[in-house]
This record gives C-alpha cells, structure tokens and sequence, in this order.
C-alpha cells in the first residue's frame, strides 16, 4: 500500500492507510476530541450532521521526542491553531466528513474506515482544495498526522512532528507539481 496521499484531480487528495484496530477503537482516535489531540488536534465534535467539531492543533507537543523548529513559513502556526468546522456526514463507527474552514480555505475532509482482517482500512479523503499550493501542505500535513496516528495505535512514542514533516514536503513538492 501506498503511504502517499495520491492526487485524485486538481482539488482532491486521498490517503489510505492499514491501522491497529478494532474500528471502533480507530474511531474513538477520529471522533474524541482528547484521543484525537494525541496525534492531530483536539477539540469538541458533535457527532451529527449539522454538529460542530472544533480544531485545536498544537502540532509541536505531539510527541516527546526532540523535534526541530517548525519551517518559517510555518512560524505563525507552530503552537495553538484553532478552527471550526461543520460535520457533513456520520456514520459511526464507518465514517466521518466535515468542513474544513481554515482562514479562505474551506474544503471537506472525509474519513471512511472499514474492517480488513485484524486491521482497519482507513480512506481519508480531503476535497476542493483552492490550489496546488494547498493541495502541497494538506497532503504533507496529513501524511505527518497519519503517521503519528499509526505510532499512538501501534503503541509507539509518536514522532516529532516537524521532524517528520520538512522531509516529506520536499517529496509533495515533487509529487504535486
């Protein structure tokens, strides 16, 4: 399996990714704000359609392990980042879609995890993407967050956070131009 996120069109980017299970334990780590601050942000989430989940990302305290400073161009958002955004879609403990409302930005994020043996199959589908400049830093940004996710799963220190991401961003400035 891939780890990279694949450009579906010019505004929609997919991850897919095999996970420790059970589901619903993998659910718990996309629904519940406290376990969802342990490798993403946390933040309250009303589980309906129409409910607001809010995100708290303060990506330098997700793992204990030495990190390097954020990039500048990250500067402004190496600490508390917070915004909210509107649940689309829920159908637990199979799928999860909300808003995406950062500064102009305003897309939609979707995670569908399905059963696959011992493992669960999480797709996370993040759509109408302004630019191949957002397209850039939400695959670089989710292919971080999803290996810390694996990490906290599998029982693992997560890792740092900007340690694992500037490298990876030079392959999506790659992958996406």
């Amino acid at each position: 399996m891939n780890r990279y996120g694949e450009r579906i069109d010019a505004s929609t980017v997919r991850f897919e990714r095999l996970l420790p299970g059970p589901i619903e334990r993998v659910w718990e780590y996309l629904s519940n704000g406290t376990k969802r601050a342990t490798w993403f942000a946390g933040g309250d989430t009303e589980l309906k359609v129409g409910g607001r989940i809010e995100l708290r990302f303060n990506n330098s305290s997700l793992s204990t392990l030495p990190d390097i400073d954020p990039p500048e161009k990250y500067k402004d958002y190496s600490d508390d980042i917070a915004f909210d955004g509107t649940v689309t879609q829920c159908d637990p403990p199979c799928r999860l879609a909300y808003t995406w409302n950062f500064e102009n930005e305003h897309s939609e994020v979707c995670f569908e995890l399905s059963e696959d043996g011992d493992r669960v199959r999480l797709v996370l589908t993040h759509r109408k993407l302004a630019s191949d400049r957002e397209v850039l830093d939400v695959s670089t940004g989710w292919h971080t967050h999803l290996d810390i996710l694996e990490d906290v799963l599998s029982g693992r220190e997560p890792r740092p956070f900007w340690k694992t991401h500037t490298p990876l961003e030079a392959e999506y400035e790659r992958r996406v131009r």
